[in-house]
């Protein structure tokens, strides 16, 4: 590896992976805090586990919808502006989870439909971000890195579960003002958002040209290492349009194994709390119990997403993630044992948070361009429609069953799926062997 590949790729991990890995650990902690509020709120609004599930995830509908319009929106306004303001509009609507009873009031519609209405407001905020992110990562790192960075990343995951499950959990014993726990939960977690809404614009460079950080020689180094990558990936698999981008197989087949993945792992999420407060602890215990799967699952995701990047075989790695994922959830689902039940979620989380960073790297080595933006925005927004269908699904089988046991089993069972056809994704040779990490070999 010459040294100006390693002085140059390691400037550009420091200054950027710690402020987005901050930017997505608040961005995920607003997202499933409602797991933690539920233990309150539903019994406050007078909420099913049905109507908790379908409001859960209302949020990925909206997140949907307009998920590849807003990442083609941060191509053309640059990811700094447009990352700032997904972080503003939702700071502000996660903290009105807070005053849904007197919103309900003021406006005479009930508590249920005003808690569909702000998680539906909450996904049109967010829509694009991580997908936004993913395709920010593309415009900084030579696709040999991707993998790793993408773990990294994404380690914003199990710990806002590791810091905020227990956090959360203690905030529901908050009082005061007026507002119950659940309230203060949504009110003060919603305040990082806002401060790094203008951090972001602060502190974000668009391009490796704009970047003054680094040196001439080191962003001409990277530009034209980024350069070679985009004419290698159009002559292996062509020049990719929009439509041809968001019609691709493989990029159709990645939002099946996005789907599945999601499915798993939100269906579980919302739920967590629930399933462990349930094992007759308090707010506290079920807070630190809860962080212990995402334990697991930031080793299992730093481990595989090195091992993938070394070398070089994404669909096998991908296939025993989701192997994992779904031996630890559907085992979930048929033991009785509180220990057994959490030992099995743990195992579980690790192939849930590494498949992810498995996968990313794929749709990325095929992609260039506008049509990056917009195929891994469509392959995150149709993944995430299981958002919706994981909660709702869960707790209505609740509701029907008594239990979450169900649940787990076919949630399991949409794992293993989605694993199958993660062993179809082959994307050629990703990359040139002079390119490649030291010890890593050619891909399939």
């Amino acid at each position: 590896m010459d040294a100006i590949e390693t002085r140059t790729t390691r400037k550009v991990m420091w200054r950027l992976m710690p402020f987005l890995f901050v930017c997505y650990f608040v961005a995920y902690l607003d997202r499933v805090n409602v797991g933690f509020a539920k233990l309150q709120m539903n019994e406050a609004l007078g909420l099913s586990e049905a109507m908790y599930g379908f409001g859960a995830g209302l949020f990925f509908i909206s997140y949907f919808l307009l998920e590849v319009p807003s990442n083609l929106a941060l191509d053309r306004f640059g990811a700094r502006l447009w990352i700032a303001r997904i972080m503003l509009t939702w700071g502000l609507i996660s903290g009105l989870f807070a005053f849904i009873e007197p919103i309900a009031r003021l406006t005479g519609i009930s508590h249920e439909w005003v808690f569909y209405g702000l998680r539906f407001l909450l996904g049109a905020a967010e829509a694009g971000f991580f997908p936004g992110i993913i395709f920010y990562l593309t415009l900084w790192f030579p696709s040999v890195y991707r993998a790793r960075v993408v773990a990294l990343f994404m380690l914003a995951i199990p710990f806002s579960s590791i810091v905020g499950a227990p956090v959360s959990g203690a905030l529901l014993n908050v009082e005061g003002f007026g507002l119950s726990g659940w309230q203060w939960l949504f009110l003060l977690e919603a305040v990082p958002s806002i401060l790094m809404a203008f951090a972001v614009i602060a502190f974000l460079t668009d391009h490796p040209h704009q970047a003054r950080w680094l040196t001439a020689e080191e962003s001409g180094w990277l530009e034209a290492r980024l350069a070679a990558e985009k004419r290698q990936k159009e002559d292996t698999h062509g020049h990719f349009g929009i439509g041809k981008a968001l019609s691709d197989k493989r990029v159709l087949a990645c939002s099946f194994v996005y789907f599945c993945h999601n499915a798993a792992s939100y269906g579980v999420a919302f739920f967590l709390p629930t399933i462990i407060k349930d094992f007759g602890l308090t707010n506290v215990q079920t807070g630190l119990l809860a962080a212990l799967p995402f334990v697991f699952g930031a080793v299992g995701m730093v481990l595989l997403g090195r091992a993938s990047d070394r070398t070089l075989k994404r669909r096998q790695f991908l296939f025993a993630s989701m192997l994992i994922s779904a031996i630890g959830v559907a085992g979930a689902g048929l033991v009785g044992s509180p220990v057994l039940v959490l030992a099995l979620l743990c195992l579980g989380q690790i192939g849930v948070s590494a498949n992810p960073p498995l996968m990313w790297p794929i749709p990325s080595a095929i992609l260039t361009g506008t049509s990056a933006a917009a195929g891994i925005a469509a392959i995150n927004s149709i993944g995430n429609l299981s958002g919706f269908a994981g909660p709702f699904m869960m707790g209505w089988l609740h509701d029907r069953t008594g239990g979450f046991g169900t649940g787990l089993v076919v949630l399991g069972a949409v794992a293993l799926a989605g694993g199958l056809v993660a062993l179809t994704l082959r994307t050629g040779t990703e990359a040139r062997a002079e390119d490649l990490a030291p010890g890593a070999q050619a891909a399939e």
